[in-house]
């Protein structure tokens, strides 16, 4: 993304080095992904707007802008490529059984990447890829899409708007880049869109009141988390106040949610998380659930 920009690499390192810090690494399966093809991805975008991506970015030399917030260099499409194909590994895997749950650490994020648009870091709509291989590849019925990211998920919203197969649920921070979500883009999502400096409290009543229900009656058979970790109140691009504690006991709801009617299958992707010392510690505290440790 450039220098100095905080989407950057040092983010994943951060959480590499706190998972071996904590030890939580002993008790993972640690796999690298695969690229995904690019038939599979369209299961979420419109193949001109794939063909355009792999003509600029393969050409790539330097640092190239594909919108404001966006930019480019030679190593991208694979970064990218290999992001989307991590959630599509795992989801496959999960649903095979051979992983309980799966957390695809990767960079770049997806879930502002539209149908036909890179914007906002994303390039390739990582979650959304993942919800329809789940459906039209593995033959599942019904899958949720949870988004705790601070700012809302205009991509995959975009991606799997009215898919009868689809509930998404999501909360993000108001009026906040991409200033979209209100109203839903479907009759499938369920947002919460929270002004700046909403509480963990507060946020885990309106969870309680529209997330959970909503799941309960919709009775997913895999849930997909958008894991941004932006909204914790040190991260510096934006205003929620979360810690990692609250970030444990969300993923405790849908962790309750898919044993009840998922066989426990959960594929959780991260996204935002800027502050890279409350993105490791808050990782951590969503994988030690996950792994029920």
């Amino acid at each position: 993304m450039g220098e100095g920009h905080p989407e950057c690499p040092e983010r994943l390192d951060a959480i590499d080095e706190a998972l071996a810090a904590t030890g939580l690494i002993e008790h993972l399966q640690v796999l690298q992904a695969r690229p995904a093809t690019w038939d599979e991805l369209r299961l979420a975008h419109d193949p001109d707007y794939l063909d355009r991506l792999r003509e600029r970015l393969s050409q790539v030399q330097g640092v190239v802008q594909l919108d404001p917030d966006t930019a480019a260099n030679e190593h991208s499409l694979s970064a990218a490529l290999h992001a989307a194909g991590a959630a599509l590994q795992a989801t496959q895997m999960v649903i095979a059984g051979k992983v309980d749950n799966a957390f695809c650490a990767v960079r770049p994020p997806g879930h502002h990447a539209t149908r036909a648009k890179a914007m906002g870091f994303c390039f390739l709509s990582n979650v959304a890829l993942a919800a329809r291989a789940a459906l039209r590849v593995h033959g599942l019925q019904r899958v949720a899409v949870v988004d705790f990211d601070v700012h809302h998920g205009n991509g995959t919203e975009d991606v799997l708007a009215d898919d009868p197969g689809v509930l998404m649920v999501g909360l993000f921070e108001h009026p906040l880049y991409p200033f979209s979500g209100l109203p839903p883009k479907g009759d499938n999502m369920l947002n919460l869109p929270l002004p700046a400096h909403t509480g963990g409290q507060e946020i885990r009543e309106m969870i309680r009141a529209h997330w959970l229900p909503a799941l309960e009656r919709f009775k997913p058979q895999m849930l997909f988390i958008s894991a941004g970790f932006d909204a914790h109140e040190l991260d510096p691009l934006g205003l929620l106040r979360l810690t990692e504690v609250d970030y444990a006991w969300i993923t405790e709801q849908l962790l309750d949610v898919a044993a009840r009617h998922a066989q426990g299958r959960i594929v959780s992707c991260l996204e935002g998380g800027y502050h890279r010392w409350a993105l490791a510690r808050s990782v951590c505290a969503h994988l030690r659930v996950l792994a029920k440790l």
